[in-house]
């Protein structure tokens, strides 16, 4: 029987940490957990936004302001959070222009992953039991991972190249952290999903054509936000969700379905870029994880 939020045992007591909670998957997971009894804090870019999204959501749900495209921002959260016990690293941006970020990264790339890469070394020592990181199956669209230019300093800006780079990178981050934890002996778990195809505002923010035309095709290929975002509450909850295995939706393409053990391109696989990778994060944010 497929796994379903009616499955999510009661989770009074525990502190769920969701950054971009405040529309789309991140909406949609918080609803849910704070259903369940769960503190939830909305880490959002404009926290006077979100704050009608949480006071309309019953339960204990907070928000507190992180921008993930300022490591100042990143770091300013960082201190404020005392001990909790989940951190979902849901926020994204998709096939915007080319812009940088407070600190001089790519955007897609200096939200999506150098953002939460940063913000998850900053708080390891405060999660008591798994970082969750949503990646996509659009990380199978990049033919390598660029690790010499990760910054698109001497290539030409592809939107959709980038956007690939990115959750190629959410992917490869999620496994090497699970490795690091596995070999410091750490009981700390670190799980990668991707929520299929979903008509979020993810669809809504490229500043072309497709900004109006994408969302009703992208409603009859994939499914609700709703749904979408069972991979993310399966893998933040479930004690028996095996953190070596990327979770999603596997049917149509991985664009919808229940939540089951997903492939993943041989790149993401690759041990040495995993590797290579977290180097790099480390050099660029000026984080180092202490295990």
């Amino acid at each position: 029987m497929a796994w379903k939020p009616t499955d999510i045992a009661d989770q009074t007591g525990r502190t769920f940490v969701i950054t971009g909670a405040n529309g789309g998957l991140g909406t949609e997971t918080t609803k849910v957990l704070a259903g369940k009894g769960a503190t939830v804090i909305m880490a959002c870019r404009n926290a006077a936004k979100a704050q009608p999204i949480a006071d309309a959501i019953p339960g204990d749900v907070r928000v507190a302001a992180l921008d993930l495209a300022d490591l100042a921002s990143v770091r300013a959260f960082a201190e404020q959070q005392g001990e909790f016990d989940v951190l979902i690293n849901n926020a994204g941006l998709m096939n915007i222009p080319f812009s940088r970020t407070a600190d001089g990264f790519e955007t897609q790339f200096g939200v999506n992953h150098l953002g939460h890469f940063a913000l998850t070394g900053l708080l390891l020592d405060k999660i008591t039991d798994r970082v969750v990181t949503l990646a996509s199956i659009a990380h199978k669209q990049t033919p390598k991972l660029w690790i010499d230019d990760l910054n698109y300093e001497n290539r030409r800006y592809q939107r959709n190249l980038a956007y690939a780079q990115a959750k190629l990178a959410n992917l490869m981050f999620g496994r090497e952290l699970q490795r690091r934890l596995t070999e410091a002996g750490s009981p700390k778990k670190s799980y990668a999903v991707h929520p299929g195809v979903s008509a979020t505002d993810l669809f809504a923010r490229t500043e072309t054509v497709l900004d109006r035309v994408s969302k009703p095709f992208i409603k009859l290929i994939g499914h609700p936000p709703a749904k979408a975002a069972h991979s993310t509450l399966f893998a933040a909850t479930d004690p028996t969700a095996d953190p070596t295995v990327y979770w999603g939706p596997n049917k149509w393409m991985q664009s919808q379905g229940p939540v089951e053990p997903c492939p993943s391109s041989a790149i993401s696989r690759n041990p040495e870029l995993q590797r290579r990778l977290w180097e790099e994060s480390e050099r660029m944010t000026g984080i180092s994880y202490k295990f």
